[in-house]
């Protein structure tokens, strides 16, 4: 199965932890189905951990929670299907999950064959509770395996929070995305600390094993599992809009039932999603600071020698020839950043230039000088689609 995408979708992780059941993941796919989300790209509504019962059957297979799920899972993933939609799960490659569930260690092709007979469509594999005598890639290449031969296309979402030096050797194992992160939790300064944390692993973004930066927590304001002291909108829109810079999967984790209406648009901001799914998927790089490329890297070394502190403008080639820059000021004060045109390849020689379209309110503006200097508040960020133009 090749996926050419970053995933879109809904995860019950954030908002209900454990306190999953059918009744809200068939609730979440109306909502999906029904308020706009899936003609806006989200389609997987994905179950979390702390699904099954503590124990396996006599035939050695996960047993989903009776109480949780009375009808069994094919039935909740039949009714996925029914929205249009399709459904995910969630395991671990150690011998239990975080929670203390069953894990897949040992058990990978038995349960990717169950996984298949009840219609999943996408796996996060967790990387809790695994043995230390055998390597995450090994670990990983076996569920790859096994659901490669299960004889249903599931997206392999590999969730080792970039330990054991992931980055190195994730794509050789056959996952679609991989974990790049700790947990999120719902308040800016997490947002902070992954978005910034983030920039060292963008030589590693690429086609076909996307670098997922973990869940979003758009409108969560500060209610559920990880609910901690929430964010203002525009906290979450420089979330939202750093997420789509870096081509990450884009998966919800709020009450989609009882979030506020401005984050559901949000979520649906058309020229974002373009720039996240852009089918070129080319890495983001750097227009500020002096990003000096190191002459001698080892294998644990980053691609430049320093990155912009606090406000990095990204920018992203996109597949129409078009460019994406996103400002992003992630500082506690009003702020001012510059950056040349220079480091995207447009020179006072070329006679070119950038028409600039604000994703967020649809103003077109023309680059003069071959200088950007957005001024920004404290948090905030602006994300622009750029067309190349005659400077005339």
């Amino acid at each position: 199965m090749i996926v050419e995408r970053p995933p879109m979708g809904w995860n019950s992780w954030n908002t209900f932890g454990p306190d999953i059941n059918e009744k809200v993941v068939m609730e979440m796919a109306d909502f999906i189905a029904d308020n706009g989300l899936k003609d806006a790209g989200y389609e997987y509504v994905i179950i979390d951990d702390c699904w099954s019962l503590k124990e396996r059957n006599e035939k050695g297979e996960i047993v989903p929670d009776p109480e949780k799920f009375p009808h069994g899972m094919k039935y909740v993933s039949d009714y996925v299907h029914s929205k249009g939609l399709k459904f995910g799960m969630y395991s671990c490659a150690g011998t239990m999950t975080c929670a203390y569930y069953p894990g897949s260690y040992d058990h990978e092709f038995t349960d990717a064959r169950c996984f298949a007979e009840w219609g999943v469509d996408y796996l996060k594999y967790d990387y809790c509770y695994h043995p230390f005598t055998t390597y995450g890639h090994v670990l990983y290449k076996r569920m790859a395996l096994a659901l490669a031969n299960c004889g249903r296309d599931i997206v392999f979402a590999a969730c080792s929070w970039g330990s054991e030096n992931t980055k190195t050797w994730i794509k050789e194992t056959g996952a679609h995305t991989w974990r790049s992160t700790g947990d999120i939790v719902d308040s800016w300064q997490s947002v902070k600390s992954l978005a910034l944390d983030q920039m060292k692993y963008a030589e590693y973004n690429g086609a076909g094993c996307f670098n997922d930066m973990d869940m979003l927590i758009v409108g969560m304001n500060g209610a559920g599992n990880v609910g901690l002291t929430g964010c203002t909108i525009e906290e979450y829109k420089t979330h939202f809009a750093f997420w789509a810079m870096m081509g990450s999967p884009l998966i919800i984790g709020c009450d989609l039932r009882i979030a506020d209406n401005e984050a559901i648009e949000l979520l649906k901001n058309k020229e974002l999603i373009r720039i996240d799914q852009d089918r070129a998927y080319r890495q983001p790089f750097f227009l500020n600071g002096n990003r000096l490329p190191k002459k001698e890297r080892g294998a644990e070394e980053p691609m430049l020698e320093y990155y912009p502190e606090d406000m990095p403008i990204l920018a992203r080639f996109l597949e129409n020839g078009d460019v994406a820059i996103g400002v992003f000021n992630f500082t506690d004060k009003q702020r001012k950043e510059s950056a040349t045109l220079d480091s995207i390849g447009i020179g006072e020689c070329t006679g070119k230039t950038l028409e600039m379209t604000n994703v967020w309110t649809g103003e077109v503006t023309k680059v003069k000088n071959a200088t950007i200097v957005p001024e920004l508040p404290a948090h905030s960020c602006v994300v622009y689609r750029c067309k190349v133009v005659d400077i005339k």
